[in-house]
């Protein structure tokens, strides 16, 4: 039995106080918390929200559904291709974080394109050959604009007005990053355009591994 594992079955034997600082800690410095309301509220008890089913196509014309991210770390954003703010940026670190995760299988990135009616297939073909994105480890997908709009909204929890105004209309633009466990879970989000809190992705992904012994 792994010894997180361990440590949480000795606290529920032994009935650990909530109000025991020193076990509260260790237990934030030793595992991510969970995210599992639109408010991004961190949670070291409770892991009841994952990532829904979805399936898109990706810059390969390839169906890729969340079956593909079962049993492995993800990181997710939300981006169009010709954007001219922050998407950019967002590319970049992402493919940093490509670079730096090459030869780890048990990472995978994904993009969702938040303006599907303009990136069509050809388009994030076009857009992954420019930013040398490897599809064996990192999929722009597209869709349904519907689809991808509730996803993002109610699976990634990744548009912070929507949960102030509830319009639906309005467009999507958001620069986090969101790490997702290997059973659907949100660990984690990062503003994907800043380097120290890529950084500080990195560091988490590593308590994450460490939790599953990747």
């Amino acid at each position: 039995m792994r010894i997180y594992s361990l440590l949480f079955l000795f606290c529920f034997v032994f009935n650990c106080k909530p109000d025991n600082k020193q076990n509260e800690k260790n237990i934030k410095a030793n595992y991510l918390p969970y995210f599992n309301t639109p408010e991004l509220t961190p949670d070291w008890t409770s892991k009841g929200h994952k990532i829904p089913s979805f399936s898109f196509k990706n810059q390969n014309d390839k169906t890729i559904t969340n079956e593909h991210y079962n049993g492995k770390i993800q990181i997710a954003d939300f981006f169009f291709t010709t954007c001219p703010g922050i998407c950019p940026k967002l590319t970049k670190n992402m493919h940093s974080i490509q670079e730096y995760y090459k030869s780890d299988s048990n990472i995978r990135l994904v993009s969702f394109s938040v303006m599907p009616w303009v990136d069509k297939v050809e388009q994030l073909k076009n857009y992954s050959i420019a930013n040398k994105i490897d599809s064996s480890k990192w999929n722009l997908l597209t869709g349904d604009k519907d689809k991808i709009y509730d996803l993002a909204r109610n699976g990634y929890f990744a548009d912070e007005n929507y949960y102030k105004n509830q319009n639906k209309s309005e467009f999507i633009h958001t620069e986090n990053f969101i790490l997702v466990d290997h059973n659907g879970h949100i660990r984690g989000v990062y503003n994907g355009t800043i380097e120290f809190d890529v950084e500080r992705l990195k560091r988490h992904i590593s308590i994450l591994k460490r939790e599953y012994d990747l």
